[in-house]
């Protein structure tokens, strides 16, 4: 397979100035619902960078769960590799790639835990297949085989059968408190459209083309 022969280009839309929204939060809001109403797979899947305290980086996919004008938040093992990252440096970026729209946002800023009370709100609104696994699973840890893991997560579920599961301890949640937004169209001849939003006077932002 030759992979330099492998592209497309990139015909689904524009982006103009003169359409985005004068605050970032409400053009996300626009893309998302518009990602969700195009059936895109997973449309809070989101890549999460983080770096450790030698400034080396690591980066996965996780899910969005909640976001408004305080940031956006994730669910995470406290124990896990992005989370002792997270405690080292804070600083992160998010990426959301809707390849079928042909389109990303990027997002740079800094992760905060998010009190209890909200961890607790979400975690008891999760399935009880995956409450059991945040107790059966030591994230980010090596284990020498599956069935381990399984043989945990059928322990939980013998010793949690008969009443709610409670929240772990060493499970929680991150917001995200972004910096800037990156919006971005795929065009034609790899000519794309860029936008970023960066803070301005007063509670405004600033946005500036940039080049592809």
């Amino acid at each position: 397979m030759n992979v330099t022969d492998m592209r497309m280009d990139y015909t689904r839309g524009e982006l103009h100035r003169r359409d985005l929204k004068p605050d970032p939060y409400d053009q996300f809001d626009l893309w998302f619902r518009q990602a969700c109403d195009s059936e895109v797979l997973e449309p809070n899947a989101m890549s999460l960078a983080t770096v450790d305290a030698e400034g080396r980086p690591t980066l996965r996919t996780v899910l969005l769960k909640k976001w408004d004008r305080r940031g956006f938040v994730f669910f995470t093992n406290l124990e896990s590799r992005k989370a002792r990252q997270l405690e080292a440096n804070p600083n992160v970026s998010l990426l959301f790639p809707w390849l079928l729209l042909q389109r990303q946002v990027a997002i740079n800023g800094a992760a905060e835990r998010i009190p209890a009370a909200e961890v607790v709100a979400y975690f008891v609104t999760r399935p009880f297949a995956s409450q059991l696994a945040a107790w059966a699973s030591p994230q980010s840890q090596v284990i020498s085989t599956r069935s381990l893991l399984e043989a945990k997560w059928e322990e939980m579920k013998r010793k949690f059968r008969e009443g709610q599961v409670p929240l772990p301890s060493f499970w929680g949640g991150y917001r995200v408190k972004p910096r800037d937004f990156e919006f971005w169209q795929g065009r034609r001849s790899r000519l794309h459209d860029r936008f970023l939003y960066t803070p301005a006077a007063e509670g405004t932002w600033g946005i500036e083309r940039l080049a592809p």
